[in-house]
Order: structure tokens, then sequence, then C-alpha cells
């Protein structure tokens, strides 16, 4: 789960490349382990000389991003300086965060890139401009602005139309409110909607096209917080659920093409600063019900919570790689620790083991003030604890 702002940018830059060769091998760390996967056979690329297969990686919303290096095995070298095609990666959202490092990784790694910001004066874009080749190219981008996706596509489309697109990456993941859904402001819902989900669908589908001709990949970050009901996080979750399902939906579509999709799943990763100013907003009613120490526990147990996050972004950067460049990408790709026990609590446990071990895990709110002993109520709080003392009717409680 990452929490962050929508954008996306990139530079123009060239570099010529060599003969074809045999498919090398690429060392990835996907879950801490070190792992060997092949690369795509060259045939599956444009074979004829001239031609070029761009690599296009668009990453929406970047949080902060410690510097990564990067030590690329010899036998990847040695296939970067002789393969036939020309990848163009392209990258929204490099402020900061898994975006900003995996645009780095792959100009080390010699593609060229287009990298998306929110404001090209950021220091996020600086930051780029400083440490990468003349291969990257900025591009300014907002997700919640159709006009700034359609300039975009228009510019990778007029880089693109002669090589086809290779591969695709949405890295979409704004949120900034930890609050009950009830708590949440609808306009966070629809925030989460327009930047996490309706933004790389645009994108998705405005690139197919190029996508198509080269069957390339689409590689998504998501959330397993669409795939579980994490305390605090329903408007987060619902838009990374939404994302979820369209992109296996895109994935069954798309086989014919032979256009290959993959989920990442990442663990908790430091990938940015969160601002939430909630009480301010709240309807007195809620403010009441609720109380303002409910809502400040929350935010200081979302902090503690920050502290054990994971700072080393390289497992989700090499997750997105592999599916980009693995001749048989993964389906989905869970990088960090502790996402395995999670898994199965969820899919083979009862629910209430579940709901206890994400509220131990994450966030365990405590009572609202409206059921505290001794508090003034609410009329919901007081009909809430005259259900808590009626005895349960001897049909089971879902029954009136």
């Amino acid at each position: 789960m990452s929490s962050q702002a929508p954008k996306g940018a990139g530079q123009e830059g060239t570099g010529p490349w060599g003969c074809p060769c045999s498919a090398p091998l690429l060392m990835v760390n996907v879950t801490g382990q070190r792992l060997w996967h092949r690369l795509p056979e060259l045939s599956v690329l444009p074979s004829a000389p001239g031609t070029a297969c761009t690599l296009l990686l668009l990453f929406v919303c970047i949080l902060a991003a410690p510097p990564w290096p990067l030590a690329l095995s010899p036998l990847y070298r040695q296939w970067l300086s002789l393969a036939t095609a020309r990848l163009f990666p392209s990258l929204s959202g490099c402020d900061s965060g898994f975006g900003q490092a995996t645009a780095r990784h792959l100009d080390i790694m010699g593609f060229r890139v287009f990298a998306s910001v929110l404001d090209l004066q950021s220091p996020g874009a600086q930051e780029l401009r400083q440490s990468c080749s003349t291969r990257l190219t900025l591009l300014q981008m907002d997700l919640t602005k159709t006009e700034d996706i359609q300039r975009v596509l228009q510019h990778i489309q007029a880089h693109t139309n002669s090589t086809g697109l290779w591969g695709l990456v949405n890295n979409a993941g704004f949120n900034d409110t930890i609050a009950d859904a009830e708590l949440s402001p609808l306009s966070k819902f629809r925030t989460c909607m327009e930047v996490n989900f309706f933004g790389s669908l645009e994108l998705t589908k405005g690139l197919l096209p190029l996508l198509r001709s080269a069957g390339g990949r689409i590689v998504t970050v998501s959330s397993p917080a669409g795939d579980m009901p994490f305390p605090c996080l329903a408007a987060y979750g619902a838009s990374k659920a939404a994302l979820s399902l369209v992109m296996d939906t895109f994935r069954s579509e798309l086989q014919p093409w032979g256009i290959k999709v993959s989920l990442i799943l990442p663990g908790y990763y430091k990938t940015g600063k969160r601002k939430q100013q909630l009480l301010a907003s709240l309807p007195q009613e809620l403010l009441q019900a609720y109380g303002e120490d409910y809502v400040e526990e929350i935010n200081q147990q979302f902090i503690q919570f920050m502290k054990v996050a994971v700072e080393d972004l390289s497992a989700v950067v090499n997750s997105i790689t592999e599916g980009l460049l693995a001749a048989n990408p993964a389906v989905r790709y869970y990088p960090g620790q502790g996402l395995g026990i999670m898994y199965f609590i969820h899919r083979y446990l009862p629910y209430f083991v579940r709901d206890l071990f994400l509220k131990g895990f994450f966030i365990n709110p405590k009572l609202p003030r409206g059921l505290l002993p001794g508090c003034p109520g609410t009329r919901a709080s007081e009909h809430v604890q005259s259900q808590r003392h009626r005895p349960p009717a001897p049909w089971g409680n879902n029954q009136h």
C-alpha cells in the first residue's frame, strides 16, 4: 500500500543498439531470494533492421524514494549491448517512490525512458534530470485532467507509431485520508477513483493500439488493500479493487493479441508523506458520535505503522522489471514480507480471524465516543447500546 498523489512525465534521448543474440538471463530479487529468469527471446521483438520496440512505463503518483543502486549481471549487460530493439520506457508519476526508482533503474539498464511528473520543476523531476542520462524524457501530466492524458498519449504515439509499444506500467496510488469509511468524505472516494482507476484505465485504453502492434506488456501496481478490507482504507482499497479487476479482465481479453498483463501487489513501503486535515471537514454529528480522540488515535497508529514500513524499494522495482522483460511473467507479484501469511488468513480462515489480523497488523481503532460508557451519546449510539444488551433471537442475529 502506498499513499501518494497522482503525477507523471519524461525527456527524450537516444542510444544505438547492436546485433541480435540469444536470450540471456536476468537476476532479480522479488521476495528476498535471488532468482534467475530468462528474458524474452528476441524473436518476440521486431527483428527487421531499423525496427524498434518501445517500452513505455507509465507511473502515476510517486512517493519519496531513496537512491536505488543497481547491480546488473554481466549476461544482462551483454544482452543490452547486443539487443536489436530500442526500448523506450515512459513512466508517469516519477516525482518519487516506485516510479522514480524504476525510471532510474531502467535508464541505468540502457532503455530510453519517458517519465511523467506533476510538476516539471519539482524536486523529484530535478533529481531525475541530474541522475539519469539524456535517454530519459520528462513529461508533465495530471491524471485527473483528460487534456493532460491526451497530450501525453499524443506525444507517445508520435514517437512510437513506427515501432509499437512494448510495455506500459500503471503505478497510480493516491490516498491522503486514513479514516473509517463513514468519516471519509465522498470527495476522497471520487479522487481515489479518478487517479487510481480512471486515470490508469484511460492511459491503458489510449495506448492499446501501440501495445497490440508490438504484442507488448502491461504491468500495473495495485495493492493488497484492493483484496482485503484494511481498516480505514476504504476509499483507497475500493479504487485498487476496481483497478485489479479491470486489469485481470484485460489479461484475459488481450491474450489473443499476445499481450501479457501482470499485477504487482506490494507490501507496505515508505513511498511518500501524507497530509490529512479530516477534523475540520467532519459534520458536527459525526464529530460528536466518534470524537476527536478517535480520529487522532487512528492518525497516531498510522504514524507508528509508517515507522516500520520498508524503505528499500528494490523488490518492487525488480518485480516490475520482470513483468516487463521475463518470457513468461507471473500474473501476480507479491513483493514484500508478510504477504504470504496475510493472504493465507484471508483465503482460508474465518472472516473474524482475518479482521482481527488486519487490525493487529495495521490499525485497531478505539471505541467511538458515542459507545463509551458514561459519555453523552447520540440517538444512534443509544440504539447500538440497546442492541448490545438485547438477548439474541433464537433463530440468529441476522433475523428480526
